[in-house]
C-alpha cells in the first residue's frame, strides 16, 4: 500500500465519504489510541479537517474535546479542542479504517464514527456554523497551537 492510498482513505473518513445515505454529514471519523500493550488510552471524534505535513510523517488533526451545552447551544472551547499531531512510522488499512504505528510506540486507529462519537461530530458541525469565515479558515489551517479568538 502506498502512502497516497492510506492517506486518501484517511481523508475520506474525516470527510464522511463513507456515508450510507449519500450525505457526508451523516458520517465522520473517530480516533482511538492504544498503548504499546494494546490498551485503549484515548478516544474522540475528529473534526473534518486535517493537514499532512510535507517535511515528515506527521498529520495534524483536531480531536473534538471541550464541548458542552451552555444554555446558548452546544459550544466548544477552542482552547481545549486544539490541534494534535500523529507522527507515524507506518500505516495500513484495517476494517474500513486506517491504523498507524506511531513513533511513540502507540498505535492510532482512524475509523468510522458511530454512536456518541458521531453525535459529537454533529454538534461540532452545528457549532462551526456559528464561526465567521476567518475563524473557520483559521481552524482548518491547523497551524497554531492556541486559539486567541472567540470560544476560547
Amino acid at each position: 500500500m502506498t502512502a497516497g492510498q492510506w492517506q486518501q482513505q484517511f481523508s475520506d473518513l474525516l470527510a464522511g465519504e463513507h456515508s450510507t445515505t449519500g450525505d457526508q454529514v451523516d458520517a465522520g471519523a473517530r480516533l482511538i489510541v492504544f498503548d504499546p500493550e494494546g490498551v485503549e488510552v484515548f478516544r474522540a471524534a475528529l473534526a473534518r479537517h486535517h493537514r499532512f505535513a510535507d517535511s515528515d510523517q506527521t498529520v495534524w488533526i483536531r480531536p473534538l474535546l471541550g464541548g458542552g451545552d451552555t444554555g446558548h447551544g452546544y459550544l466548544f472551547n477552542l482552547g481545549v479542542a486544539r490541534r494534535r499531531s500523529l507522527h507515524w512510522k507506518s500505516a495500513h488499512f484495517v476494517d474500513g479504517g486506517v491504523e498507524m504505528d506511531l513513533v511513540t510506540g502507540q498505535r492510532a486507529r482512524i475509523e468510522p464514527a458511530d454512536g456518541a462519537d458521531l453525535e459529537e461530530l454533529t454538534r461540532w458541525d452545528e457549532f462551526t456554523n456559528r464561526l465567521t469565515s476567518d475563524e473557520d479558515a483559521a481552524l482548518r489551517s491547523l497551524d497554531a497551537d492556541s486559539w486567541q479568538g472567540r470560544y476560547a
